[in-house]
């Protein structure tokens, strides 16, 4: 009976320490997706706040922009425009038409995939803070949780966290194996 009780403990404290691996294992994959991927490729991590490109980036939808040369925009493509030049505000919407000036500079149509009509002035080149690289779903509630150095706090206690429940998950285990073993060496004993 003790030995049928020591293997459910055992099945039981496996489960645990693969859910707690998982666990981190996902965490630290979010933590680069978020925070890692964007800063190593000059990217900029956004979060969509209205409906207006719905269905495919509904509010809460974390969209990480990187740097383009206008002249690789193309019909289609998502980017990210200052309202006014110069002014933080910005507004992620789809490239539906783009025209040359007579200089030679582009400008761009844009419209939100859920709007009736097209924004209302055309879109000039310094105005274009980049273009579409990926998008995590419901993950940019996390992203206007934390903003500038606020933001720096939270991923700095947050990596300290994880490492010390890493360390605590390896502690925990070479314990574990330690108190197997001098039980085994016990029993030998005896």
């Amino acid at each position: 009976m003790a030995a049928h009780a020591r293997s459910d403990d055992s099945v039981w404290r496996f489960l645990g320490t693969v859910l707690s691996w998982s666990l981190l294992a996902v965490i630290l994959a979010l933590g680069v997706v978020v925070i890692a991927v964007p800063k190593l490729a000059g990217a900029m991590p956004l979060t969509v706040l209205t409906s207006s490109m719905k269905p495919g980036l509904p509010p809460g939808t974390l969209l990480v922009v990187k740097p383009v040369a206008t002249e690789d925009i193309k019909i289609g493509d998502v980017i990210t425009y200052q309202i006014h030049s110069g002014v933080p505000g910005v507004i992620s919407h789809r490239v539906t038409g783009i025209t040359l000036g007579p200089d030679g500079t582009r400008s761009f149509v844009l419209k939100g995939d859920n709007n009736s009509a097209a924004d209302a002035e055309p879109v000039i080149g310094p105005q274009v803070q980049g273009r579409l690289w990926y998008s995590v779903p419901f993950l940019g509630y996390a992203n206007t949780l934390a903003t500038g150095t606020d933001r720096e706090w939270i991923v700095r206690g947050g990596g300290v966290l994880l490492l010390g429940y890493a360390l605590a998950l390896i502690g925990k285990d070479i314990l574990s194996r330690r108190r197997q073993s001098s039980g085994r060496r016990t029993a030998q004993a005896e």
